[in-house]
């Protein structure tokens, strides 16, 4: 059985200072195989948000996995955010996309789909390119018969129901098709500060579309949190733990039938 953590959002500089905590004793209460965390590490993308990010990192105990988000573009700095939108990101946390973590039991792809500018008002929406999903599939594709399958970003590439707010994702409906043609087993994001989890309408109906709250102020409607996903050969277990102000529970827990072989 395999089991990670999946965080995302964490906002430092706007952070939520005890469910930060909250997340950073857990994971040292509960150690897993992998911790996943799915972009929005910084407020502003600001130096000294990406320091406090990267110090909190470092206490993580174990492997760690993690990919950007929109807000970890510079929001000030208008050269950067034109000419290096995840130069501070690449250079206090690691490689922006292309991520991969690989055990026996598991294969895990990162990705960004977060532009620092696009041709649209709302520059915090996002993209994936055909590129992107295609070196995606195809490593994954490499994965041991049986082993999961996990791709992770920022954005949900399809619309969340009943959420809060929209990703809009650029070719996020064609990256879905693809990801779940290619079997991938789940496919974990955030942004939209809630969680949630649910199957995508293609392939075999057993690709899962699994979202984290946030561990910010900036909340839209569910408890700070983050995710425990545990898994066995028949089923994938999606736990979503909320900070109540004073402990962390269970706020949501979903059982995902895993596809057979």
């Amino acid at each position: 059985m395999s089991r990670f953590l999946h965080l995302s959002d964490i906002h430092f500089g706007g952070e939520n200072v005890p469910a930060v905590a909250a997340a950073m004793d857990y994971a040292h209460a509960n150690p897993v195989d992998l911790i996943i965390i799915t972009g929005d590490l910084t407020q502003f993308g600001l130096p000294e948000e990406f320091a406090a990010a990267a110090r909190w990192l470092a206490q993580l105990p174990g492997a760690r996995l993690v990919a950007p988000g929109n807000h970890d573009s510079p929001y000030f700095d208008v050269v950067d955010r034109l000419v290096r939108p995840f130069g501070r990101f690449a250079g206090a946390i690691g490689p922006p996309d292309a991520i991969r973590a690989a055990q026996p039991g598991y294969r895990v792809y990162g990705a960004n789909t977060a532009r620092g500018v696009q041709i649209r008002l709302n520059w915090s929406k996002g993209a994936i390119s055909s590129g992107q999903v295609r070196h995606a599939a195809d490593w994954l594709d490499e994965a041991a018969p049986g082993d999961l399958r996990i791709f992770a970003g920022h954005h949900p590439l399809t619309e969340v129901t009943g959420g809060p707010m929209t990703g809009r994702v650029r070719g996020g409906t064609a990256a879905a098709r693809r990801l779940a043609e290619a079997r991938v087993d789940l496919v974990l994001t955030g942004h939209v500060h809630i969680p949630f989890a649910h199957p995508f309408a293609f392939g075999d109906g057993r690709t899962y579309a699994v979202g984290a709250s946030t561990l910010s102020v900036r909340l839209r409607g569910a408890p700070p949190g983050f995710n425990l996903i545990e898994t066995d050969p028949e089923t994938l277990q999606v736990t979503a733990l909320g900070w109540t102000g004073s402990h962390l529970e269970p706020h949501k827990t979903w059982a995902l039938p895993r596809r057979a072989g």
